[in-house]
């Protein structure tokens, strides 16, 4: 009995080309290229009619986009944070300990000078105030000791208000040795605003003028203190201070009645130890 062998099909047969299924392919993609240009006309056209609506549109998929994308990246980012935060924990343990081994104790102990604020004026320095004395700084490694001075205080008279500026120039009495300073400027003062005892004993009656620079002080200020002074406050100096000047009518009365005139300049100098102070101007009976 004889079989009849089976045709073989070949595998690698080569396709034939074929005009109906290439024009079929190129009548899709011009099927396809229709509608996307209709698409995009119709866009453009609901655009131009609906910005708003379409830019809201944009909007919403855009943010559905990278919330989308986001998701799938968080999950990523919290291991990493999670890592970092195991790698900084355990650098923290070892800079703690390596801390702990190293400490030693303070090598210096210093003793600061008290601070003085400082209030911005004229730029002349006053010497310290009562009880601002030199401050020994020893440094315990070194053995050596440094004199840190005082703070230099700069103070503006004319920005004080008057009652302000009788409390400086007691304040400058008291710094230079005067005894029973004491600030008595008033309505019923009389001519006196500060009273004080000279280290040499004598009796300082001192009337304080806080004018302006363009507001000289005048003879009728001079004659109305020396009018008091002498007669009943028993001065054995009189002074008038001022933060401005005086007229040459008020220096010649002053001259007269032996009333000593500090100007603002003579008052910045008694300040800063530059100049003499009111009593040192008086000459001392003998």
């Amino acid at each position: 009995m004889t079989v009849s062998p089976r045709p073989v099909r070949r595998t690698n047969r080569e396709r034939r080309f074929d005009l109906r299924t290439t024009a079929l392919f190129f009548v899709l993609v011009a099927i396809l290229l229709v509608g996307a240009a209709a698409v995009v006309r119709a866009a453009a056209h609901m655009v131009e009619s609906r910005p708003l609506w379409i830019g809201s549109l944009v909007v919403v998929g855009l943010s559905a986009a990278c919330l989308g994308r986001s998701r799938w990246r968080r999950f990523s980012a919290a291991r990493y944070a999670r890592r970092a935060a195991v790698a900084l924990e355990e650098a923290a343990e070892r800079a703690s300990e390596s801390l702990e081994g190293t400490r030693t104790p303070a090598a210096a102990a210093t003793v600061a000078a008290p601070v003085v604020p400082a209030v911005a004026g004229d730029g002349f320095a006053p010497e310290p105030a009562l009880g601002t004395e030199p401050t020994l700084v020893v440094d315990a490694e070194e053995a050596t000791t440094v004199v840190v001075e005082p703070p230099v205080v700069y103070i503006d008279y004319g920005e004080l208000d008057p009652d302000a500026f009788e409390q400086a120039v007691a304040d400058l009495c008291a710094r230079d040795a005067c005894q029973g300073v004491e600030v008595v400027g008033g309505a019923c003062d009389l001519g006196a605003d500060v009273l004080a005892v000279a280290p040499d004993g004598r009796r300082i009656v001192i009337q304080c003028k806080r004018y302006g620079e363009d507001n000289k002080v005048g003879s009728q200020d001079l004659q109305r203190f020396g009018g008091t002074c002498y007669t009943v406050h028993e001065a054995d100096v009189a002074a008038l201070v001022t933060t401005s000047d005086f007229t040459a009518p008020a220096l010649e009365y002053a001259e007269q009645c032996g009333i000593v005139c500090v100007n603002g300049a003579e008052l910045r100098a008694w300040c800063d130890g530059t100049g003499p102070s009111p009593w040192d101007l008086v000459a001392v009976d003998a």
